[in-house]
């Protein structure tokens, strides 16, 4: 049951789980109030940050008196505890446990190969002034393409979402990494039209949540594109 009080959501909008934080809120209309963190600017390296936070991680939810880390945490603490539909964090045992499946692969598979290429192509030649390093990013790409076939094998096969019939926060985590590469440029899904219908639908679940959250990751992708 929800209270009247407004969950505060610290949030970059360029780090991939806080925009899945971001679309579950605004998607579902739950009230809340973000407190941006630029972290570009080091902001989650404050003090006071730091006090919230001592991991200098974001998001950082804040709930009253109860402060909760990590994405995966906040995603079904909130699916949880407001009146939003079922299906996003299911109660039946089975359906919740291969959400619970999807989000403990995620984090060893999807995250880190998804992001890897956007540190590799944007983070690291814009912090170094350096070339990308084609090496490394070519290895990057064939765990990336290794992720992308398991995620087509294992969890899509013949249901229209990663976890079954109906969207959940495995969606949100899944697809909040897979627009990252998007940042310089490269559509990791464009020759995989499974993934593309996949992406669709779930573009057509959230609405507009989808591209307000997603508005700081096509500016970098036009920046770069302007300047190349």
């Amino acid at each position: 049951m929800a209270t009247g009080r407004l969950v505060e959501v610290y949030l970059d909008l360029l780090s991939q789980p806080c925009r899945a934080i971001q679309i579950l809120l605004t998607c579902n209309k739950i009230p809340h109030r973000v407190r941006p963190v630029a972290l570009r600017r080091g902001e989650h390296r404050t003090p006071d940050f730091t006090s919230l936070n001592p991991m200098q991680k974001v998001p950082v939810m804040v709930d009253g008196g109860f402060v909760l880390t990590e994405s995966d945490a906040i995603l079904k603490y909130l699916a949880t505890k407001y009146a939003i539909p079922e299906h996003w964090y299911p109660r039946q045992l089975e359906r919740r446990a291969r959400v619970d499946e999807y989000t403990a692969w995620h984090h060893t598979n999807t995250r880190p190969h998804a992001a890897k290429v956007f540190i590799l192509e944007v983070l690291l030649p814009t912090q170094l002034g350096a070339p990308v390093d084609e090496q490394r990013l070519k290895q990057a790409l064939s765990q990336l393409d290794d992720t992308l076939d398991k995620l087509e094998s294992m969890f899509l096969r013949r249901q229209p979402f990663l976890c079954g019939d109906d969207i959940t926060v495995a969606d949100l985590l899944a697809i909040c990494e897979l627009m990252q590469p998007l940042g310089g440029g490269r559509d990791i899904l464009k020759d995989r039209p499974l993934l593309q219908r996949w992406k669709s639908r779930v573009q057509s679940a959230v609405g507009d949540s989808f591209d307000e959250a997603h508005a700081v990751l096509y500016a970098v992708r036009d920046r770069r594109r302007a300047r190349l």
